[in-house]
């Protein structure tokens, strides 16, 4: 069921981390995939890869907070496959600074790529999408989206991300376009690989890992695909236990109530 043969996918963000590999996994699938970044160089690289491999791929300049952008990513697919099937809104920025510091102009650059990015996708995909009977959108929200991280614009961006997830749901689901949200905790990529808060997250995590971009992209299938085809609105948490208890765990462990030898 998980067969994506004669599918068209646009993975924004998909140049590199886990954009790249949800276009490696949703190709080897069998899906046509656009691969839209403002990352070229690297976007036109992977495309590359793919074709090389017998793959159907693309790669298309893509500003995600730019209506104007859109409008060329979409006649691409129609002029491609005269189809939208599925849209992975991965494309996503961090700031790092706290409430007290940070510059409304960098606040409103995180929302206007993580939140206003994903709402211009959805937008633009959704008349074709229904035209041809349905299919799926996944937004990359965090596990952040459940608590208070220490970075006010990303948090409130993957918050507002839940929220987006479940209007969408509700507006399109007797279109037959399903709207889901996936949730990652601690996935390692070059972009955060020499992060100073890497070891500490690893420590509180209860499977004492990050996540890997290959197992996100394996729940991107997943909600692409026809084997959740009842599954709309919903947010899935992927990151080794930690939203479910990790503070909890942490507390057992310091005060004797439950023994692990790895802490």
């Amino acid at each position: 069921m998980t067969d994506l043969a004669g599918k068209l996918a646009i993975v924004t963000g998909g140049a590199r981390g886990q954009g790249e590999a949800e276009a490696r996994l949703l190709t080897a699938r069998g899906a046509a995939v656009i691969i839209a970044d403002v990352l070229a160089d690297e976007g036109r690289a992977l495309a590359d890869a793919l074709q090389a491999e017998g793959r159907e791929a693309r790669f298309a300049f893509l500003d995600v907070s730019d209506p104007t952008s859109w409008d060329g990513i979409i006649a691409l697919a129609r002029d491609w496959k005269g189809r939208i099937d599925i849209l992975v809104n991965n494309a996503g920025i961090i700031n790092r600074t706290l409430v007290e510091t940070t510059a409304l102009d960098a606040w409103e650059r995180v929302l206007k790529v993580n939140l206003t990015g994903a709402f211009l996708g959805i937008q633009a995909v959704a008349p074709l999408m229904a035209k041809g009977g349905g299919g799926s959108i996944i937004n990359i929200s965090s596990n952040s989206g459940f608590s208070g991280h220490y970075d006010p614009a990303y948090t409130a961006s993957k918050w507002g991300l839940r929220g987006l997830t479940r209007s969408a749901a509700m507006e399109f689901a007797t279109k037959g376009i399903r709207v889901n949200a996936i949730c990652p905790g601690l996935v390692v990529t070059g972009l955060n690989a020499g992060s100073p808060h890497l070891r500490p997250m690893i420590e509180m995590t209860p499977m004492k890992r990050s996540g890997k971009p290959e197992e996100i992209a394996e729940l991107v299938l997943f909600l692409a695909s026809d084997a959740s085809s009842f599954i709309t609105g919903e947010d899935f948490v992927i990151d080794g236990g930690f939203t479910a208890g990790a503070a909890y765990r942490r507390v057992a462990v310091e005060t004797g109530i439950y023994k692990d030898a790895t802490d």
